[in-house]
């Protein structure tokens, strides 16, 4: 091997190792069985955190709970935008939780630094409109009358502590001291645009008050959104995500794109820098499981149908016995009664 090779292997496998430890805390959505994070030594047991993340669970012992509830909100995310793909985020007991996926800088990484990010500062934000945090509450900034003319009232979401703190925890791997790669870059874009996914689709939610109904005066308060339409607008920024490349602008690195003809992206588009792989065998090495085994669609031209998702291989097919509940009926009062019925389903595996 020439020492330019050796070079390479030896930045790939330091860009791994850091790109693996930055995305670690998702752990947080395994432990289950630790309980509440409520006392300083269960922050030094937590696997997968970082010194520095460390210091900020024993500093913030009560938002550390929303911190794990915005990790399992981020992997069932993932899993369900991308459930029909030959890629379905599926998940291991180890580090890194996606396994190696994440330490390429593919456009599958550049989803799960976006959706994870905003997993975290959704559930921040809501625990403080909720009222679990002492450190946070409502959003009081937002008052007095709108120029539509009704009355801001009520509890608003608290974004902004949410995003902040989204930031302070998520981002210190690659805000750390000489973190300036380009695979930080990647991470430090996709982590924001994640953010900037939710503050983009922020709704005004209103209540009517008045007699009989009426809405004589309204009153109304601005709330984040369902985190599934965070998680379509993320999906759709991953079909159209764009390929970059490093570059020296000025006095510093950015990420521009590879292809020149490419119009720029903005801070709410997803980044990657190399290539996925097709995901249809597995290769343990690169973190691939393949498409083996997995259920596909007969009739579907999509990715979700045989064709694709077997990668050309062929499928195998069998009839498969179902219990249902049908002929139901309601009785007074107040049941309903069903019966069981067998139903003969065809069932498509990839080979």
């Amino acid at each position: 091997m020439s020492p330019r090779s050796c070079l390479r292997s030896l930045r790939l496998l330091v860009f791994a190792v850091f790109s693996a430890a930055a995305s670690n805390w998702l752990y947080l959505a395994k432990l289950s069985s630790v309980g509440s994070i409520s006392e300083e030594e269960t922050c030094e047991k937590l696997k997968g955190l970082i010194q520095r993340q460390v210091q900020m669970c024993k500093r913030n012992l009560e938002v550390m709970d929303s911190v794990r509830r915005g990790a399992q909100l981020a992997i069932e995310e993932c899993q369900y935008q991308f459930r029909n793909r030959r890629w379905n985020c599926s998940t291991l007991d180890s580090l890194p939780v996606f396994g190696k996926v994440v330490t390429q800088g593919t456009r599958e990484a550049a989803f799960v630094y976006a959706i994870s990010s905003a997993g975290v500062a959704f559930a921040v934000t809501r625990a403080c409109s909720s009222g679990e945090l002492e450190k946070c509450g409502c959003d009081r900034t937002v008052h007095g009358v709108s120029p539509q003319g009704f009355q801001w009232s009520g509890c608003s979401d608290n974004i902004a502590y949410g995003v902040a703190f989204s930031q302070s925890f998520v981002d210190v791997r690659e805000r750390s001291k000489g973190a300036s790669s380009s695979r930080a870059l990647m991470n430090l874009h996709n982590n924001e645009a994640g953010r900037k996914a939710i503050l983009t689709h922020m709704r005004v939610e209103c209540k009517c008050h008045g007699v009989s109904g009426s809405c004589e005066v309204k009153t109304c308060w601005r709330a984040v959104p369902p985190f599934r339409q965070v998680g379509h607008a993320l999906k759709e920024k991953f079909d159209g995500a764009t390929e970059v490349e490093p570059r020296r602008v000025g006095s510093s690195r950015a990420l521009v794109p590879r292809n020149a003809q490419f119009k720029p992206h903005t801070d709410e588009d997803l980044v990657y820098l190399e290539p996925s792989p097709d995901f249809c065998e597995q290769d343990m090495r690169s973190g691939v499981l393949g498409t083996r085994g997995r259920m596909c669609n007969k009739t579907s031209k999509a990715i979700d149908g045989c064709e694709l998702l077997c990668c050309g291989r062929g499928f195998h097919t069998a009839q498969v016995e179902l219990a249902e509940r049908c002929s139901c009926k309601f009785h007074w009062c107040c049941f309903v009664k069903c019966r069981q019925c067998q139903r003969l389903v065809e069932l498509h595996t990839c080979r």
